[in-house]
């Protein structure tokens, strides 16, 4: 599953070379980062906020955050509340008008796709809801389709001198993704009907595009880690009939799904979730190397 990288190799051997850095990105989150850089490419400069290996949920507002925030003159994250434990506090700080909440310099990726799991009514009893649907939206590889979209469109708002090399780039990241995602839906094909346990909703969106069953959270509640009557229990409800593995991300603690997948007997899968994860040096990588683990471990 070469596409991407055919494609990236095409893109450095367009005849205009790039643009002198103008745009300030400050993206929450990897796949942000990198989806701004497919669309960019050297003309601007994106700093990355957040690693594969910490929970975006829970980030603390470190003084260097907010250094880099002051800079930006786009802010691309998530939104549906992923970022509303730190997000808020560092645009109070260190965000300039030109990126806070409506303004033109304010990105955000879940609201321009259709969002899973939202709910019927907001009673924070039931753990780290998201009243907005569920916010990891990145995981469905036609999802990333319209963000980048999206993303191309307001960057070159914000940055016309460079907007014909903005839809240069889009156009060639859509037309190899595309590829790329007939073929990951070829390869994936076997996946469809499996079922999977999941130790937070982290994969939500993945299991929807892929046919997986998601048919149990490890946490009891959203962001609420499990109890050990919690983990017996699931341990009955899937002792008879275990699932096909049980999925988690590389920042997620590893002891309570280790602990029921020994007891099951069934794989237990840390898939990149984003890019950097494993290994994984961009978005079709993280596809790639999603795709490779839940074939190995569930085909």
């Amino acid at each position: 599953m070469n596409t991407m990288k055919t494609a990236a190799l095409a893109l450095a051997l367009m005849a205009a070379g790039p643009a002198p850095a103008a745009l300030d990105v400050f993206a929450c989150e990897p796949e942000w980062g990198a989806l701004a850089k497919e669309i960019a490419g050297d003309s601007a400069h994106v700093y990355v906020a957040t690693t594969a290996e910490q929970d975006p949920h829970y980030i603390q507002a470190r003084p260097s955050l907010i250094s880099e925030i002051r800079n930006a003159d786009l802010l691309a994250c998530t939104g549906a509340e992923l970022e509303v434990g730190w997000l808020p506090l560092l645009l109070r700080r260190g965000g300039s008008p030109d990126i806070q909440t409506g303004a033109k310099g304010q990105f955000l990726a879940a609201p321009q796709v259709r969002r899973l799991e939202i709910p019927s009514q907001v009673d924070r009893s039931q753990g780290d809801i998201h009243p907005q649907g569920n916010p990891h939206v990145h995981l469905n590889p036609h999802n990333l389709l319209r963000i980048a979209d999206q993303l191309a469109e307001r960057m070159s708002q914000l940055d016309p001198a460079n907007a014909g090399l903005f839809r240069q780039r889009l156009a060639a990241f859509e037309s190899a993704w595309r590829k790329s995602i007939t073929e990951w839906e070829k390869a994936a094909a076997p996946l469809a009907g499996k079922v999977v346990i999941t130790q937070h909703r982290s994969f939500s969106y993945l299991a929807d595009w892929l046919d997986l069953i998601v048919a149990a959270n490890i946490e009891p509640k959203p962001g609420i880690p499990p109890s050990g009557a919690h983990l017996s229990r699931l341990l009955d409800q899937f002792r008879d009939n275990p699932p096909a593995a049980i999925l988690r991300t590389p920042y997620e603690d590893t002891r309570p799904s280790d602990w029921l997948g020994e007891r099951l007997g069934v794989p237990v899968i840390t898939l990149p979730y984003t890019v950097g994860g494993l290994g994984t040096s961009d978005l079709a990588d993280v596809f790639d190397k999603t795709l490779e683990l839940l074939l190995e471990a569930m085909e």
